[in-house]
Order: structure tokens, then sequence, then C-alpha cells
């Protein structure tokens, strides 16, 4: 898919505006769905050359809330909706609406871009909230045993082996 760049759009919209040619036509021609060309076309008369100005945008939880709130009390669509509040793309609305339906108010809170840093100390988490004597402590404890049995008898085996190699060089 391309990307137009601002004046592109701005030019897509005024031929249309003339009126000399069809939306879909002018899709076409620039090699667009007429859905993103109507979008495009709706975006310019709410918000003028603004609308296709792009960075960006964090939106805050109560922000969000607000044009939800919006959209349920006006009962406009959620194209409608991202156009009267100059969202690039209705899939935002739609992602916004299933994390409130499925984990609450919370679920929009913006979250923190990028790697998480590097967590401190050696133990894992798991052993940080075990208690020491508790059931759970001691069953991890004979579980962790166990594997270095394994991990010990699985290495002498090997050394028995190579010990049995044809293969084997003499050391001086």
């Amino acid at each position: 898919m391309t990307k137009f760049s601002t004046d592109e759009k701005i030019q897509a919209v005024m031929r249309y505006k003339k009126g000399s040619e069809s939306m879909k036509s002018i899709a076409k021609s620039i090699g667009l769905h007429h859905s993103v060309f109507l979008n495009w076309i709706r975006q310019y008369e709410h918000h003028g050359e603004k609308a296709f100005i792009k960075g960006y945008t964090s939106y805050p939880a109560q922000i969000k809330l607000d044009i939800l709130h919006y959209m349920n009390e006006f009962g406009t669509s959620v194209r409608e909706t991202a156009t009267i509040f100059n969202i690039p793309s209705h899939s935002t609305l739609l992602s916004w609406i299933k994390s409130l339906e499925l984990q609450g108010g919370d679920a929009l809170q913006p979250k923190k871009k990028g790697r998480s840093s590097m967590k401190k100390g050696t133990k894992s988490q798991k052993d940080q909230t075990l208690v020491e004597g508790s059931v759970e402590a001691l069953q991890a404890e004979v579980e962790r045993l166990r594997m270095e049995n394994a991990y010990l008898k699985k290495l002498n085996a090997l050394v028995q082996n190579k010990g049995k190699s044809p293969n084997k060089t003499k050391l001086k």
C-alpha cells in the first residue's frame, strides 16, 4: 500500500470537491480503495487541511473514555467518530472498545513502549514468593534436586562412554 503525502491527499480531495470526477474514479486513479478516500473527504470536511497533518498521538485514558461515551451517547458509527475526533483509523476505536469490554477501564491506560528494563537480583520471581519451610518451597526444592540428580547421572554416563571410546587420545 502506498503512503500518500499531505499534498497528495489534499489534491485528491480538491479534485472531488470540484465535482468533475466521481469519488470512485479518483480513488481508482490514485490506487486507493474508495472507502479510504471517503474517509479522507470526511476528515477534510471536519478539520480542513489539518486533518492530514499527522504525528504520533498518545491518547490519555480519560480522552478515550470520553470519545467512546460520545459515540454511545450520540449513536455515531465508529468511522464517523474517528472522523469527528481526527483519529487516523477507525480500527483504533475498535481496539479501545474491545479492550474496554474485555478488561475494563484500566485497559485504556497508555502502555509503556519498548523493551522492559532488566530485573535486579538473580533469584527468579517464583523463588522469591515462596516462604522457606512451606509445602510449596519444599516441593520446589525437591524438584530442583531431582533435576540436579538427573543432570549428574547423564554427565556421569557421558564421561564413562568417552572412556570406552576407541578414538581415545593418550594423555602425556
